[in-house]
């Protein structure tokens, strides 16, 4: 499994997801609905188990082990793979899920169309659209970090044309309080980045240099500090959510493609 567990050595920079990315319960809501009423689902990328329903049989694969090291779904089957070559039969599950993960994926399309191949039910992608993360504040103060997440995640288009006819992407609002730590989630919350647990919880500042981060952060402090964050986002504290690159791609189950 050398070099096939994304493009992060979790290793080094996975300690503390279980804690600081946990399931948003109300992102969770809409995965949930999204999956139907399957009984068995595949999660991809699973990582830690978040996300993962508590009520079905669930197989997670998943192909670091840092990553499974902290995993706290004790309901679910485990699979040490990776999403370009599923170790499944055509049409295993019912439905198949992959959280915030496609991007580290060598191969997106090929995991993609691996996923397709094995479930019959729907398919559930929760991803980020490339061409709206600098929709967040944080882009301005660190561009290494949004330049480093634009090569990373494939367009939207790329993954709803590789999920098949049907498939649909869908913005999903972030909540003030979210529980899930990626950048988003502190969208009202700046303090949050100051915190280097809460950046080694986050891959994209793995792909940032020591100085250009460190620079990110002093220069959100300053303005912090002098209330200048305030000033121009400082409205944001009160917003109860955000609409900024969070998507959740759903193909549909095989051949229930309605036309127009």
């Amino acid at each position: 499994m050398a070099g096939t567990a994304g493009d992060v050595d979790y290793a080094r920079y996975g300690e503390g997801y279980a804690g600081r990315r946990q399931t948003d319960p109300r992102i969770a809501e809409l995965i949930l609905s999204s999956l139907g009423p399957a009984r068995t689902v595949l999660n991809v990328g699973a990582g830690t188990g978040s996300y993962e329903p508590s009520d079905r049989r669930v197989v997670a694969v998943e192909p670091s082990p840092a990553m499974l090291a902290q995993r706290l779904a004790p309901h679910s089957s485990v699979v040490r793979a990776v999403a370009g070559a599923l170790p499944l039969p055509d049409g295993a599950v019912d439905a198949s899920m992959a959280t915030v993960t496609i991007h580290q994926w060598p191969d997106p399309v090929a995991g993609l169309a691996e996923m397709r191949r094995v479930t019959v039910g729907p398919v559930v992608v929760l991803t980020f659209d490339p061409a709206a993360l600098d929709t967040l504040w944080l882009a301005a103060y660190s561009p290494e970090l949004y330049a480093a997440e634009s090569r990373r995640y494939p367009a939207i288009d790329t993954v709803v044309n590789a999920l098949g006819p049907g498939t649909t992407s869908t913005p999903v609002p972030v909540p003030f309080d979210c529980r899930d730590g990626f950048t988003e989630a502190f969208y009202g919350r700046p303090e949050a980045f100051l915190d280097p647990a809460v950046r080694r919880s986050q891959s994209a500042w793995s792909f940032v240099g020591p100085e250009a981060e460190a620079r990110a952060v002093e220069t959100l402090a300053a303005d912090l500090a002098s209330g200048r964050w305030d000033e121009r986002h400082g409205h944001l504290r009160a917003q109860a959510s955000f609409v900024g690159s969070l998507r959740l791609v759903t193909a549909p189950p095989r051949g229930h493609v309605h036309g127009p």
